[in-house]
C-alpha cells in the first residue's frame, strides 16, 4: 500500500540515491569491467538542499552525505530528510580500495517505512547477491554500487581531468537493491551553477535511461575547483516532474 502523503513525497524517497535502476532485464546487461586511473576526493561532509515536484504539488527537504577515505578503504553514508515526515531515506556504501578504485562489499538502503536491504560483494567467491532478490551476479572487477557509482566518476575525473571532455562516455555495471545493470554517465559540457559557497564551474554529466526504458534522466555537476564534488543533481522524468539536490556545503574531514 502507498499511503497518499508518500506518493506525493515519492521523489523524496531517492533523495540519497545519486542515481535509480531504469531496467529490469539486468541479468542480460553488458558487465563492463575497465581499469582507469583515479584518485579519491578528501574525505568530507557535503549538506544539500532540495526541491522537487510531483504531481503539481512542490516539496522541500535536505540531505547531508558523509565521505571518508583512507587506509584502502572507504565508506559513504547519505541521509535524507523531508519536511513534516523526518528522514524518508538512508543509504550506506562501504568497502575496499583497489586496482579499480572504489570496491564495495556492502550496500545498505533502508526506505520510509520499508524493512532495510543488503547488497552484498563477496569478494572470497566474486559473487553480488541481495537480501531483497534471488539474483546473483560475477565480481570481474569494478563493479559498483548505486551509492558508490558516483564517487568512483569523482575519482576518475580527479586523475585525468583532461578527459572528461564533452562526449566521453564512462561505464559501470552497478548493483541495487535486487539486482544490478550496465550504467554510462556522458559529459554534456561545463556549465555554471549556484550553490550556497557561491557560483562554481561545473562538468554537467548525463546518465540517460535506455531508449526501451521508462526511467528517470539524472543529470550530474561536478565541480572541479571543489575537489570534483557532486555540487548540483537533478532527476527528470518523462512527465516533467523533477527532483533536484544543491549543494549548500562542504565540511572537510
Amino acid at each position: 500500500m502507498v499511503y497518499p502523503y508518500l506518493r506525493r513525497a515519492a521523489p523524496l524517497l531517492a533523495l540519497a540515491a545519486i542515481v535509480v535502476a531504469t531496467s529490469a532485464g539486468a541479468a542480460d546487461a553488458e558487465h563492463p569491467s575497465v581499469k582507469h586511473a583515479y584518485s579519491l576526493a578528501p574525505s568530507a561532509e557535503l549538506d544539500y538542499s532540495v526541491k522537487t515536484r510531483q504531481h503539481g504539488l512542490s516539496l522541500g527537504g535536505d540531505a547531508v552525505v558523509h565521505w571518508q577515505a583512507g587506509d584502502g578503504k572507504y565508506a559513504i553514508a547519505m541521509e535524507s530528510h523531508a519536511s513534516l515526515l523526518g528522514k524518508v531515506l538512508e543509504n550506506r556504501s562501504e568497502g575496499l580500495v583497489d586496482d579499480y578504485g572504489l570496491a564495495p562489499l556492502t550496500f545498505y538502503e533502508k526506505r520510509f517505512r520499508k524493512d532495510p536491504t543488503t547488497t552484498s560483494f563477496k569478494r572470497d567467491s566474486k559473487t553480488i547477491v541481495f537480501t531483497d532478490g534471488d539474483e546473483s551476479y560475477a565480481i570481474k572487477g569494478g563493479e559498483q554500487d548505486r551509492t558508490s557509482a558516483p564517487w568512483q566518476l569523482v575519482a576518475q575525473a580527479r586523475a585525468t581531468p583532461e578527459r572528461f571532455k564533452p562526449g566521453s562516455e564512462w561505464r559501470y555495471f552497478v548493483a541495487g537493491r535486487r539486482d544490478a545493470e550496465a550504467w554510462s554517465f556522458k559529459v554534456v559540457g561545463t556549465e555554471t551553477v549556484h550553490t550556497g559557497m557561491g557560483e562554481v564551474s561545473a562538468v554537467h554529466v548525463v546518465k540517460a535511461p535506455p531508449p526501451d526504458a521508462q526511467g528517470q534522466q539524472v543529470d550530474l555537476w561536478l565541480a572541479p575547483s571543489l575537489d570534483w564534488y557532486p555540487v548540483k543533481i537533478r532527476f527528470n522524468d518523462a512527465d516533467g516532474d523533477f527532483f533536484e539536490q544543491q549543494l549548500e556545503k562542504i565540511t572537510k574531514k
